[in-house]
C-alpha cells in the first residue's frame, strides 16, 4: 500500500495597496485626536530628508494616554495595510517613537515635547492640515 501525501496550497493572501504616506500620517494624526492628544502636527519632510516622509507629533498628558495614542495609531495603521517597523521610549512613556518607514509618528509627554522642540527643529517643512486632508 503506497502512502500518497497530499499537498494542499495555502491560502493566497489578497494584497491591497497601501495608502499614500500623506493619508496614513493624517490619519494617525486623527487617531491622536480621536484619543484627546494635544498640539497634533503634521510636518511634510520629503523636501528636507531622503529618510522619512512625514513627522506626526502630538502631546499626551498621561503615560496612559500616552500608550493608548500609541496603541490606537498602530491598530488604525495595520488596518490599512501598514506595519510598524519599530518603537521607542514606550518604557518612559516620555517620548514614544513608532517608525512606520515613510511616516514617524511621536507621541511627547508636555516637558519632553518642549525640551526637544521638534517643531522647532524642522522649522522649514511645511504643516500639512491634516483635518482637512482626512477629511
Amino acid at each position: 500500500m503506497s502512502t500518497a501525501v497530499m499537498t494542499v496550497p495555502a491560502p493566497r493572501l489578497l494584497s491591497r495597496p497601501l495608502p499614500s504616506a500623506l493619508h496614513r500620517a493624517c490619519l494617525a494624526a486623527k487617531v491622536a485626536a480621536d484619543n484627546k492628544g494635544q498640539d497634533i502636527l503634521v510636518l511634510d519632510m520629503r523636501g528636507l530628508t531622503p529618510l522619512y516622509d512625514f513627522f506626526v507629533i502630538s502631546t499626551g498628558i498621561s503615560r496612559r494616554q500616552i500608550h493608548t495614542v500609541v496603541e490606537e495609531t498602530d491598530a488604525a495603521l495595520r488596518a490599512v495595510g501598514d506595519s510598524r517597523l519599530g518603537i521607542e521610549g514606550y518604557e518612559s512613556s516620555r517620548w514614544v517613537v513608532q517608525d512606520y518607514g515613510d511616516v514617524v509618528v511621536h507621541v511627547f509627554d508636555p516637558d519632553t515635547r518642549d525640551y526637544y522642540k521638534l517643531e522647532e527643529l524642522w522649522a522649514d517643512a511645511p504643516r500639512i492640515d491634516w483635518e482637512k486632508e482626512i477629511g
